[in-house]
C-alpha cells in the first residue's frame, strides 16, 4: 500500500513527512510525497513569458521533489519512498488525481503557519481536500516530529452505527500494528441556565448522558476483548469539559498516539467530511489525526 503526501515547497516544517513516515513504519507501507507547482495557460497567450513561466515551474517542481526525497533517505531510510510533481490549478485535486493515479490508501498533509508548533491549522487547501477525499486522511501538527513509533489510537466513539463501524475498521488496523486503542466519547458542558425552575437541571442531564455513554462504551469494550485484545490495551473514557480543548486537555497524550475520528454521519457521499464537532476535535488535537469516511 502507498500512502501519498502533500509536500510544500521549500518549507522548514516536514510534518506531512514525518507523519508518513511513522504511519508506514507502524504498517510496513510505502511513501510517495507529490508536489503541486503552478500549471501554465493551456494556450500560449502569454508567449514566451508563459513559457519561461512553464520552465521555471518545471525547475522549482524537479527540485522540490529532489528536496524530499534528499530529506526521505537522510532522515527515514528504512521506508520505501518516492517523490515526484505535478502541475495544476488547484492542489487539492491535482493531490486527489496524484492518489487515484497511485493507488493511495490514505493522504497525508500537514498544518498552515496559523498556530504554534504542535497544533493542528485546517488551511483552506486542506478543507478542500477534507470535503473532496473518498480515503482517510491524516494531518499533522505543526512541525511535528516523529520520536517514537506509533504505540495506541484514540477513537472519537458516539456509540451509533457509523462508531461502531469505524470501530471495527480501527480495531482490525491496530491489531495488525500492535496498536493499544483508546475510546473517548467527548460532553461539552454548557453555560449553566439561572431560572430557579431549572436549577440542578443540567447536572441531572449530565449525569444521564454520561451514564448512558459509559454503558456503550463497555458494549464496545467487551466487543473488543471478544476480538482478541488484551485487557491492558483498551481503554474508555468519557472527556467532559467546557470546550472540545478543555474535553482534550483531561487526557493524557504521549508521542505515539494518533487521533481518529470519523466523517459527518449525515454526509451521504462517499467523501471525508467534518461534521462540527469533528472539526472541533481536529483542531483541538495536540497530536496527529486521521479522518475516515
Amino acid at each position: 500500500m502507498t500512502y501519498l503526501v502533500g509536500y510544500s515547497a521549500h518549507k522548514e516544517d516536514r510534518g506531512a513527512l514525518e507523519l508518513a513516515c511513522q504511519l508506514a513504519r507502524a504498517d510496513s507501507d510505502s511513501i510517495h510525497a507529490v508536489t503541486v507547482v503552478p500549471q501554465g495557460w493551456p494556450t500560449a497567450v502569454a508567449g514566451d513569458a508563459d513559457r519561461e513561466f512553464e520552465e521555471w515551474a518545471a525547475q522549482e517542481g524537479e527540485a522540490c521533489a529532489e528536496e524530499a526525497q534528499r530529506y526521505l533517505t537522510e532522515a527515514h531510510p528504512d521506508i520505501p519512498s518516492q517523490t515526484s510533481w505535478v502541475t495544476g490549478r488547484s492542489v487539492p485535486q491535482a493531490l486527489l488525481d496524484a492518489a487515484e493515479r497511485l493507488e493511495a490508501t490514505l493522504i497525508v498533509v500537514g498544518s498552515g503557519e496559523d498556530v504554534p508548533s504542535g497544533r493542528i491549522d485546517l488551511t483552506s487547501k486542506t478543507s478542500r481536500l477534507l470535503h473532496s477525499a473518498g480515503l482517510p486522511m491524516a494531518i499533522a501538527p505543526r512541525a511535528y516530529r516523529a520520536g517514537a513509533p506509533i504505540t495506541r489510537a484514540t477513537l472519537a466513539f458516539r456509540g451509533d452505527d457509523e462508531a461502531w463501524s469505524l470501530l471495527e475498521r480501527v480495531a482490525e488496523i491496530a491489531q495488525r500494528t500492535g496498536s493499544s486503542l483508546r475510546l473517548v466519547t467527548f460532553a461539552i458542558k454548557r453555560p449553566a441556565m439561572l431560572t430557579a425552575r431549572v436549577s440542578g437541571a443540567e447536572t441531572m442531564v449530565m449525569e444521564a448522558w454520561r451514564e448512558r455513554a459509559t454503558a456503550e462504551q463497555h458494549e464496545a469494550v467487551q466487543h473488543l476483548l471478544d476480538m482478541g485484545f488484551a485487557k491492558d490495551n483498551v481503554e474508555a473514557v468519557v472527556a467532559i469539559g467546557r470546550s472540545f480543548g478543555d474535553a482534550m486537555d483531561t487526557l493524557e497524550w504521549g508521542r505515539g498516539d494518533v487521533m481518529v475520528v470519523g466523517s459527518s454521519s449525515t454526509q451521504k457521499l462517499a467523501t471525508v467530511f467534518l461534521g462540527s464537532n469533528s472539526s472541533k476535535i481536529v483542531k483541538n488535537s495536540p497530536v496527529p489525526v486521521i479522518v475516515v469516511p
